[in-house]
């Protein structure tokens, strides 16, 4: 708060003294009052308004001086009425009143819209969880009816099961920590599960596999870290050429953490595009081709999901080469690796 900002806004109560010191002098004038005491008379009053006006200053100054500079410090400015003492002049108990009740409205509506949201959240889950058993009736029926239809059938009703588990992890993926557990996981498990998700898939697009080095010993949910996986082998798998298809999956171990690489010999992603892979709904080039649909959402979740369990995730490619994905896990539950 400036002094010059302050006197511009007592403006009319200066000049409301100045008139009544005219006024006042102008009556003097009717009495035979020397000019000795008119002057001091004048000066006493403009004294004490000036001392008034500076003590006034100076509190205000103290008051909103310390509000701004808790503000800059404060992370969740909605505290700030939490943080800031009662002032003793009324502008100042005012404001806090008012900032006190638009920060308790603020969190009420807050509260309102975090509920409905997690209601929203909650029915998605009944709705993937229930829709996922007719996909596995389908699956039953094709299983015991095998023949070209039902198997190009089963290949799209794989694709449904994937877009499901994908909207699944999706609606949980704010709140992650609330539903992993931690553990001692091989990593070969994971990577085989990823595997199975995507083995009809694999041998009808007749994509070889290498696999080797994955006997290691990692930290981490073992559910979410499969999901993660198998959301790379699905993009691999999409994003392959025509012929000669090849993915290639082998660990690394290095000082305390282990990086899972899979490779494939894909169409890869040009240059000026993988700084932006793991935003979400980014599609790129690859994903506005004919015959491709990319929702722009799978390595955004990737992402999103190595960052809550404090995994890393890297991707290098060069178009018409092929794309490298490398998921780096710690090898103990203390290791922090963001």
């Amino acid at each position: 708060m400036k002094f010059k900002d302050f006197i511009k806004d007592k403006v009319i109560l200066i000049v409301t003294i100045i008139l009544a010191l005219i006024s006042i002098e102008i009556l003097l004038l009717a009495y035979p009052i020397g000019i000795v005491v008119k002057i001091y008379i004048t000066a006493i009053i403009v004294m004490v308004v000036a001392i008034s006006l500076l003590l006034e200053y100076k509190r205000k100054q103290h008051f909103y001086n310390q509000l701004k500079a808790n503000m800059d410090e404060l992370k969740e400015k909605y505290l700030i009425s939490e943080i800031i003492k009662t002032p003793n002049f009324i502008e100042g108990k005012i404001l806090k009143e008012v900032i006190q009740d638009t920060g308790k409205s603020m969190l009420e509506n807050v509260n309102y819209y975090k509920n409905i949201q997690e209601e929203y959240k909650e029915y998605i889950e009944l709705w993937i969880h229930e829709v996922k058993i007719p996909i596995a009736a389908s699956k039953m029926i094709i299983e015991n009816h095998k023949n070209e239809i039902t198997k190009s059938i089963d290949e799209e009703l794989d694709k449904v099961e994937n877009y499901t588990e994908q909207a699944l992890y999706y609606a949980r993926s704010n709140a992650v920590e609330k539903d992993y557990i931690i553990t001692k996981t091989n990593l070969k498990e994971i990577v085989n599960g990823a595997i199975l998700k995507n083995k009809s898939t694999l041998l009808n697009e007749r994509v070889v596999l290498e696999l080797k080095d994955l006997e290691q010993e990692v930290y981490t949910d073992s559910k979410w870290a499969t999901f993660i996986v198998n959301q790379i082998i699905q993009n691999a798998i999409k994003y392959s050429k025509e012929e000669n298809k090849r993915i290639e999956i082998f660990a690394k171990s290095k000082n305390d953490k282990v990086i899972l690489y899979i490779k494939d010999n894909g169409i890869g992603i040009k240059q000026g595009e993988i700084t932006r892979v793991f935003e979400r709904g980014f599609t790129g080039e690859n994903g506005r081709r004919i015959g491709q649909k990319s929702t722009g959402i799978g390595l955004y979740l990737c992402k999103k999901l190595c960052d809550k369990l404090r995994l890393g995730i890297e991707l290098n490619s060069k178009k018409d080469e092929g794309t490298e994905v490398r998921i780096i896990f710690p090898k103990n539950s203390y290791t922090n690796l963001k």
